[in-house]
């Protein structure tokens, strides 16, 4: 490793210690839909929201979103699973199956239902779609045997929030989304209801997730106010691009990360988070590699601008 003012040195005692210390009030997460194997982008995420919690002395959790079921591809989870162990990232408490989850769900919809907040949706996609995919636009013609059910958004909803790495994000539901799902016609839960209950029952205090999945954070706040949970703080990683400029994801273009090799993989996540290569010694052990990340993180390097995969220079311009 280069001598580099910018480089702390590595503190004594385990990673363990430090990255789980006693009343540090910090639970972050990393919540994988088992989609696919996991993937270059995918590890963006998972070695930020690692880094982001170790830093600040706390807790990460794994959380595996398979509400989905029509999209759930078998073996995929515990694949992913087997990954991050290989990949030195695990979890400080019990994985999480949002499938075993689905009393909780409905309870929270039932409250939302009680209160006025919810309602059945007879609109199908082709009436959605002529108005713009905003729900206070369409009327049904017919009523459908299997409604969606969704949030009822109202009027002049503004929200604003602060982004760890973005600063000031602000969204007017109403206009921009409408009322929203939150329980799919085909009986699935929607991602916005699923993953509000389930950060606020783990106790998440702070969000760390790509920048794909912004435009959720105002709804998922809505919900959060509706059922009087709590708002944990929110930081969006930048995505992750191909060579073409297109975000990676596990259906396309993107190739599964080879677990038996986690080195070369790790190092090309730190450098997408727009930290410095040269604070990190050369190891063989991925152990030895995530002591030196957790000492050389600096939160401020993370870059605002999408990343490309692959050997390109790194801008850190925000």
């Amino acid at each position: 490793m280069a001598s580099d003012p910018d480089c702390p040195p590595l503190p004594s005692g385990s990673l363990h210690a430090r990255g789980a210390a006693p009343g540090s009030g910090y639970r972050g997460r990393f919540a994988p839909s088992p989609t696919g194997p996991l993937h270059a982008g995918s590890l963006l995420s998972a070695l930020g929201s690692w880094l982001l919690a170790r830093s600040a002395g706390g807790e990460w959790l794994v959380r595996i979103e398979d509400v989905d079921r029509g999209r759930e591809v078998a073996g995929a989870a515990a694949s992913q699973l087997s990954a991050l162990d290989a990949f030195g990232l695990r979890a400080d408490a019990t994985v999480v199956y949002q499938s075993q989850r689905e009393p909780l769900y409905q309870r929270a919809l039932q409250q939302l239902l009680d209160a006025g907040l919810a309602f059945e949706c007879h609109c199908s996609r082709g009436q959605l779609a002529a108005v713009g995919g905003i729900h206070r636009r369409c009327v049904a013609r017919s009523n459908r045997r299997d409604p969606a059910i969704r949030f009822r958004v109202a009027d002049d909803s503004a929200v604003a929030f602060t982004d760890r790495i973005r600063g000031h994000v602000q969204q007017r539901v109403d206009r921009e989304v409408g009322d929203f799902v939150i329980r799919r016609a085909d009986g699935n839960w929607a991602y916005q209801l699923a993953v509000v209950v389930d950060d606020a029952a783990q106790g998440v205090t702070d969000v760390v997730r790509g920048a794909d999945l912004i435009g959720s954070t105002a709804r998922q706040i809505l919900l959060q106010r509706a059922l009087g949970l709590p708002t944990p703080r929110y930081a969006h990683l930048p995505l992750l691009l191909d060579a073409a400029g297109r975000k990676l994801s596990k259906s396309e273009r993107a190739h599964p990360l080879d677990p038996s090799t986690p080195i070369p993989a790790v190092r090309s996540a730190w450098r997408m988070l727009g930290q410095d290569l040269s604070c990190l010694a050369s190891t063989g052990d991925v152990e030895a590699l995530l002591e030196q990340v957790v000492a050389s993180f600096d939160p401020s390097r993370i870059p605002i601008q999408p990343m490309r995969s692959g050997p390109l220079p790194l801008s850190h311009k925000r």
